[in-house]
Formats: C-alpha cells, sequence, structure tokens
C-alpha cells in the first residue's frame, strides 16, 4: 500500500470504523501467552474447522463485502490477552457478550450448534463464583471491579490489525498531535495530566519530555523500556500483546514532543509473543506510511526499532538498557548526567515503560482533565497490576490509582485460596517490600506507599496466605536480586552476596541474633551506597519483613523452628540400606564426624558435624541426605 496524505488517513479511518460498526458478530479467541500455553490457537483453529463444515460464514479480518450481521456470519478474531488467566482458555462472543472459560477444542461443536447459530448460552462453560454462575463478562467480579483505559481493547479487538486499531480510534492522538499541535504544548497536556512513570520511579513524564526537548538541535531518541524483569509480572508483556499499537503511537507522539526521529523498543527475548506482534504492528505501520520519513506528508521523520534483551535484571535500569541497545555489556554507570542530557549513543533520550507510552494517545485525544478524573490528585489514571500467589483469580487487572489492595485482593482477586487468611504481599518486586494486613486499606499510589517503605514498582503483586515463611520469602527475592546484579559495585555485588549467606542460614535455622544485626547493618550500606536503582532497592523485601514480621525471624534464631515452613534443625544421615562402606565420605571428612568399617554402613556424629557437604559430594552411591 503507497503512502498516505493526511486525508487519504482520514478516509481510510472513516471506512475501517464503519466495517467495524458492521462487525457486530464476532468471536474473540484469546491469543494471550497465557491462553495460548493452555491451548487456545487450537480452538481457535477448531472454531474455523466448525464453521467452513457448517458453511458458516467466517472471516479473520475486517473486509469491506462482508456483513457478518446481515448474513449469519462471524469475525473470528485472535485477541489480546482477556486479563483473567486463571480461567483460560477464553472464549468470548458478541453481540450476547458471553465468555466462556476452559475452552477446548472438543467443546467447539457444541459451541457452534448451540451459541454461533443457536443462541443459547452454554452453562457448563461459563465462570462460576460461589455456585453462580456468570454469563457476561462485564459482571463478572473479576472484570466489574476494574478501570480499563490502557487493556480496553486487550481482549475486545484483534491485537494484529491495524484495521481495527484505526477504527477505535488508533493513531487519531498522534494525528492531532502532528498536524494541531507543536512540542511545547502536546509537553504541557501530559505534563497538566499528571502522568507519572509507569516502570516504577513515578517520575513525571511531562518534565522529562520537556527536558528532552529542551536541550540543543540534533539526534534524539525515544525508548522504550519493555525489559519487565520483576518475579510475578506480566502487566508490559499483556500491553504489547494485546494492543501493541498504544505503545508505538504513544512513543511516535513523544518524537513529536521532544523532536526525537529514532525510537527503540527494547524487549526481553523470553517474550517472543510481544516482540513478534511488535514487529507486526511496526511493519504494517510503515506499509501505510505511519512510521517512515514525511509521515501523513507533514515532513516528520520517525523509525523504529527492536532490541531483544538477554533477560538481565540490571537492564531495565535506564542506563543499563541504552548500553545493551548500543551492544555494550547492560552495566548502570554514574549519573549525573541523566538520560534526558545523554541516553543513548550520549544523545537527548526519552526513556518510559511501555505502559506509560500506552497511556499517552488517551490523554492527547481526551485531555488533561479527563485523564485526571481517575486515580488521585498526586497520581492520577490507572494503574495495571499482575496478581499473582495464594489468590483465587490471578491475572492481568487495571484500577484507578488509589485503588486499595483489600479491593484487589478481596473484591478483584476473589480472596486467598482454599479459605486461608491473608498474610502478606510483595509488591513492586524484588525492589518493593511486604505488606500486611494492616496495610490492606492504604491506597495504591506513589506517595501513600512510599510512607510504609514499599513501591509501586512496575506493577507486580504476589500475595501469601497464612501459611507462607516471610524468612524464605525474603531469602527468595534477596536470591533472584543477588543472582542479577552486574557486579559493577561493591555494595550489590558483595553486600546482597553476604545477606544472601545470612538468610540462608537463618532459613536453614542456623543463623543467631548476631545476623539479625548484621543484615540490618548491610542493608543501610547497600541502599545508602550502591550505584543504581537495582542495589538501593535490593533490601527492601528484607527489611519490610524484619520490620513486620521479626516475630518469624526470632523463631528461626532463637527456636530454632519455623512453623510455617517447617525448617526443623537439618542434619546429614548416612542411609544404611545404600551405604556400602566405601569409606570416601570419611576420608574426606574435615572434622572427622564419621565412622565406619570398611564395607559396612557408616554414621555422622551429628555433633562435630559443620555441614561442609564433603561427604555428600564424595558419595558415589546417593546414600546421604539432609533429613
Amino acid at each position: 500500500m503507497a503512502k498516505l496524505t493526511r486525508k487519504q488517513f482520514d478516509k481510510l479511518c472513516a471506512n475501517a470504523k464503519a466495517l467495524r460498526d458492521k462487525d457486530v458478530r464476532q468471536v474473540l479467541v484469546c491469543a494471550g501467552t497465557g491462553c495460548i500455553a493452555s491451548g487456545s490457537m487450537k480452538v481457535y483453529d477448531a472454531i474455523k474447522a466448525e464453521c467452513e463444515a457448517k458453511k458458516i460464514n467466517i472471516s479473520v479480518e475486517l473486509k469491506d463485502h462482508v456483513d457478518h450481521d446481515a448474513d449469519g456470519g462471524y469475525h473470528l478474531k485472535k485477541s489480546g490477552c482477556h486479563g483473567f488467566c486463571e480461567i483460560g482458555p477464553l472464549l468470548a462472543i458478541e453481540p450476547l457478550g458471553i465468555i466462556y472459560t476452559r475452552v477446548k477444542p472438543e467443546d467447539v461443536p457444541e459451541i457452534v450448534e448451540k451459541t454461533l447459530i443457536g443462541g443459547e448460552v452454554i452453562e457448563r462453560l461459563l465462570y462460576t463464583l460461589n455456585g453462580k454462575k456468570y454469563a457476561k463478562r462485564d459482571d463478572i467480579p473479576f472484570y466489574k471491579g476494574q478501570e480499563r483505559l490502557v487493556l480496553k481493547n486487550s481482549g475486545k479487538s484483534d491485537a494484529e490489525d491495524l484495521t481495527e486499531y484505526l477504527a477505535l480510534g488508533g493513531y487519531s492522538a498522534f494525528e492531532k498531535a502532528l498536524f494541531e499541535m507543536d512540542g511545547a504544548e502536546i509537553c504541557k497536556v501530559i505534563s497538566d495530566s499528571g502522568l507519572r512513570g509507569r516502570g516504577g520511579a513515578g517520575f513525571p513524564t511531562g518534565k522529562k519530555w520537556e527536558s528532552v526537548r529542551k536541550q540543543p538541535e540534533g539526534q534524539k531518541y525515544v525508548v522504550c523500556n519493555g525489559d519487565e524483569g520483576d518475579p510475578g509480572a506480566f502487566m508490559d508483556q499483556g500491553v504489547m500483546e494485546g494492543n501493541p499499537h498504544s505503545v508505538i503511537e504513544g512513543m511516535l507522539i513523544a518524537g513529536i514532543a521532544t523532536g526525537a526521529s529514532q525510537g527503540y523498543i527494547y524487549v526481553r527475548a523470553e517474550y517472543p509473543l510481544a516482540v513478534a506482534r511488535l514487529k507486526t504492528a511496526m511493519a504494517k505501520a510503515e506499509e501505510l506510511g505511519l512510521l517512515g520519513d514525511d509521515i501523513l506528508g507533514s515532513g516528520f521523520n520517525f523509525h523504529l526499532h527492536i532490541n531483544k534483551g538477554a533477560g538481565a535484571f540490571v537492564c531495565g535500569e535506564g542506563s543499563a538498557l541504552t548500553a545493551s541497545i548500543e551492544g555494550k555489556r547492560g552495566m548502570p554507570r554514574v549519573k549525573p548526567p541523566r538520560t534526558v542530557e545523554k541516553g543513548l549513543w550520549e544523545r537527548p533520550t526519552v526513556l518510559n515503560n511501555v505502559e506509560t507510552y500506552a497511556n499517552v494517545p488517551g490523554i492527547i485525544l481526551n485531555g488533561a482533565e479527563w485523564y485526571r478524573s481517575y486515580g488521585t490528585e498526586k497520581s492520577p489514571g490507572t494503574k495495571t497490576f499482575a496478581l499473582t500467589g495464594n489468590v483465587v483469580n490471578t491475572g492481568l487487572v487495571e484500577v484507578p490509582m488509589g485503588t486499595t489492595l483489600r479491593k484487589i485482593i478481596f473484591d478483584i482477586g476473589g480472596g486467598i485460596k482454599d479459605g486461608k487468611k491473608f498474610k502478606a504481599v510483595q509488591i513492586g518486586g524484588p525492589a518493593g517490600g511486604c505488606l500486611t494486613e494492616e496495610h490492606l486499606d492504604i491506597p495504591l499510589d506513589f506517595d501513600s506507599l512510599k510512607k510504609v517503605g514499599a513501591i509501586i514498582g512496575s506493577g507486580g503483586l504476589v500475595v501469601m496466605d497464612e501459611n507462607t515463611c516471610m524468612v524464605e520469602t525474603a531469602r527468595f527475592f534477596m536470591s533472584f536480586t543477588q543472582n542479577e546484579s552486574c557486579g559493577k559495585c561493591v555494595p550489590c555485588r558483595e553486600g546482597t552476596k553476604r545477606m544472601l549467606e545470612i538468610l540462608t542460614r537463618i532459613v536453614n535455622n542456623e543463623g543467631t541474633l548476631e545476623d539479625l544485626d548484621m543484615l540490618e547493618s548491610l542493608a543501610q550500606t547497600i541502599t545508602e551506597t550502591a550505584l543504581c536503582g537495582l542495589g538501593q532497592a535490593a533490601c527492601n523485601p528484607v527489611m519490610s519483613t524484619l520490620r513486620n514480621f521479626r516475630n518469624e525471624y526470632l523463631a528461626h534464631v532463637v527456636d530454632k523452628h519455623c512453623p510455617y515452613c517447617n525448617a526443623a534443625p537439618k542434619v546429614l544421615k548416612i542411609d544404611p540400606d545404600k551405604c556400602k562402606g566405601c569409606t570416601k565420605c570419611a576420608k574426606n571428612c574435615p572434622v572427622e564426624a564419621i565412622s565406619g568399617q570398611v564395607k559396612k554402613p557408616h554414621v555422622i556424629d551429628t555433633t562435630k558435624c559443620v555441614k561442609c557437604y564433603a561427604c555428600v559430594n564424595n558419595c558415589a552411591f546417593g546414600a546421604i541426605k539432609e533429613e
């Protein structure tokens, strides 16, 4: 397709909207990573085959000559993530508003016969909660409690269809910014909206853009951080897979605002579907002339590239990310200068995450006051969260800033699994902290969480029940951070290693009260002296659990027994049925704690054993185990 002028683009958008208005009969199969892993594409293929076998008009894209409402046909779509990953594969049918759960290919003949042809609802495929069945998607408590702005089209449109994105108003904000606004006006609207970076730091987006705009003329860059390395987090993944054009449109607007002509999306390679959909979206945008040179005849040039990261958590930090794009080892540098002054290839760079850019088109199109009507005064808008852990309904949710944990976990999430009690929630990933029952009614916004020693981070929520050992939780996150440390600065490289060793001792009931003091001392030093945000926040899970669950640390170091993980004092024992009496264990024991005769089972004197594991490593028969 030839590149479009503005007039041709407007006509194309109008035609797309007219097609979408007729396209009321739709079958939307969730094509997010979670549902695909559960077999949703087999369901998609089965529906297509069954409809063709029954001579039902089925199309897989918007077409001029198909009026599905008139001829009884359907538009079959691979939608983005519906969010409710717990009950996938998900299948939505419009205009009936029906959503079916845990759909299998063998369910398809019945769905086609009874629902697509007969208009009947299949009760057994409906979502059920406390004995009540929900046929309508929007009536399900998981969805009813949300306010979707960034995710509004995910699950309701074809993730790979540019025509459909245009029909839903896509690239209208970009057109407005391109022809009706200048850079200063765009930056002012973004500033007035109060949009703050959704990657974790919460820095004012408009202020960042304005800083780059005011830099001297020359090459500037717009970079999108799609690395998303927090355990249990998949918010950006859901947006990139379900609505990739919203991210591209936001970056284009940032390019106009700052005078940048080049953009980079940095996505971790573990997100192959997100990468594929972004590439598809970019190719279609280039084909229309929405990316490239002289876009819509305006004289504005913007070229977009994708870089795949190798999965290093530290590359979520701005300077490490830009170094990785440049082909260097992903390591942070000392600041200042900041990225807005010297970022990618030492040129002024706007760096925001996926969700931040996806918010921009709505703000430009609807205005700053519209955006401020959601959320709180100092944290306007909505926030996406990945709800995981010991909660009934796991998945991707979006709520106004200021929503409480209680509403997210108990209203939207359905409460704790198996009727157990809530104990804590880890918010903000490895850089965040554990919040307890007393924090359930604190509004989730940047400033309120900071007061209780936690951060929103990118939006991961890991819920823990009454049986969770919080010391082990702290050890897990410290292990993650220590493994992901780039090693550039001593506080992070050595400090987190020492903290992990102490936590491991404590979990094994071998710690002391002095270890608790050492943890606090190390945490203070690392936080104050580490080079980048990863190191500076690495100790948050440890300090928050020490503060809120100190009794559990004391149970490990004083009682030598944890009531939650049942970590009784562990000792090494030799299984007499497996021991061949080869004597290798005794010969390699540095404290002579092992005794026995040749070719007869040996024993370990646990009072002498220092658990160096030399015996375990030298036993060829697997006879020595920890009990």
